[in-house]
Order: C-alpha cells, then sequence, then structure tokens
C-alpha cells in the first residue's frame, strides 16, 4: 500500500465534476480521481476547517462510527476496474477488523474528517498514477508558494480524462 495525502482539487469548467489529486507521500507521484461536487465540498469543508451548523453526511457517518465503538483505522483506494476506482474503508470495533465498500470520494471525506490515513493499493498507482514534468516545489515561498503546483493542477485536461 501507498500512503497518499490530499494534494488539491481541480474544477472542471466543462462539467460539474471534480478532480481530487493525491500525492503519494515522500515521492512526486500522484493519482486524480473524479468525484462529485458535494463530495469535494464536504472534503474542502474539513480541510478548510469551515464550521458547520449541524452534521452534514460525512459528519454523521463519523458520530454513528464512533458511537457504536468503531474507530476508522484508514482508507484505501483498492482497485480501478473499467475506469472506475474502488475504495475500502476500514474500522475496528470490538477487536474485529472490518472492510466496507466505499466511494473514493466518501471514504476521503470519512478520512479527512477522522484524521485517518489514505492508502492507494500499488497496482493502482502503477496503472493511474502521474508524475509531473516539472519539479512543484518550484516556485514556493513568499508570494509565489504553490504556483507550480497551481500550473500542474491547471495543466490536467480533466475534461478528456475518463469518469471515474
Amino acid at each position: 500500500m501507498i500512503e497518499v495525502k490530499i494534494a488539491g482539487i481541480q474544477i472542471s469548467l466543462m462539467s460539474p465534476h471534480r478532480v481530487v489529486l493525491l500525492k503519494e507521500i515522500g515521492a512526486e507521484r500522484y493519482l486524480p480521481i473524479w468525484i462529485g461536487p458535494y463530495e469535494a465540498e464536504a472534503i474542502n469543508i474539513k480541510l478548510q476547517n469551515i464550521e458547520v451548523g449541524r452534521p452534514l453526511t460525512h459528519d454523521l457517518l463519523k458520530n454513528v462510527i464512533e458511537t457504536l465503538g468503531g474507530v476508522v483505522e484508514r482508507v484505501i483506494v483498492s482497485e480501478l476496474r473499467e475506469d472506475t476506482f474502488y475504495a475500502r474503508i476500514i474500522v475496528s470495533v470490538d477487536g474485529r477488523t472490518l472492510e466496507i465498500d466505499s466511494r473514493p470520494s466518501d471514504a476521503m471525506a470519512l478520512a479527512v474528517r477522522v484524521g485517518a490515513p489514505i492508502y492507494v493499493a500499488e497496482e493502482v498507482m502503477a496503472e493511474a498514477g502521474i508524475v509531473p514534468e516539472q519539479d512543484l516545489t518550484e516556485g514556493e515561498g513568499e508570494g509565489g508558494e504553490g504556483s507550480a503546483f497551481d500550473e500542474f493542477l491547471g495543466s490536467l485536461d480533466i475534461d478528456d480524462m475518463p469518469i471515474h
């Protein structure tokens, strides 16, 4: 398994979909995954520490798991079949480990809420991972933080990518 972090979410100008970009920790490989606008918003709300008045769906899922005595150990983008990504949520409860089928977007939205690590199966990263041609650390620092990364995100032609 390859540990990743959420590096950013790119908005398509031609469709309502978003692309979440997962970055391999300790490497320069990325995995772009199409997600819906609501799931993208759910991830962004937590990443930006925005307070909401009532629990959203992924907050509810977190609360139910915790109330039942469970702990989300990790989430895994486990498969890529016919241009569709699949994920598993690994939950420990009462000494048992449960694997719950999930869309990657929902698994990531839950992971950011509980602080669980996100992993990608090696086969999935090998098949769909990308390595940018330029150094993404260029341009970081005073006044230009993230500019090379933003340029990389902008260079992704997400409207021509298959919907996952």
